[in-house]
């Protein structure tokens, strides 16, 4: 067996979760979220079945520093949101 395939470092792990209509574009803007600080996600759902989550998922290693992201930006709220969308001006 090739090692590369054995390492669990990279296995997915889910760190939001959204239900409702608004739940593909809530998962996206956490997705743009940890991106923007440098932590690689997926969103993981389906269009075509709007009553199941969306979830964002990173690498096992991430998931610390990714959940430390989300909830600042959470605290920060809308204003925390306008004050870092000046900075990339």
């Amino acid at each position: 067996m090739d090692p590369r395939e054995e390492s669990h470092d990279l296995d997915l792990v889910t760190v939001f979760q959204s239900a409702g209509t608004t739940s593909e574009m809530e998962a996206l803007s956490v997705q743009s979220l940890l991106e923007a600080a440098g932590i690689t996600a997926v969103v993981v759902g389906t269009q075509s079945l709007p009553s199941l989550p969306e979830e964002v998922r990173v690498a096992k290693e991430h998931v610390t520093e990714a959940k430390r992201v989300i909830a600042d930006a959470l605290a920060a709220g809308a204003a925390g949101a306008a004050e870092a969308e000046k900075q990339t001006e």
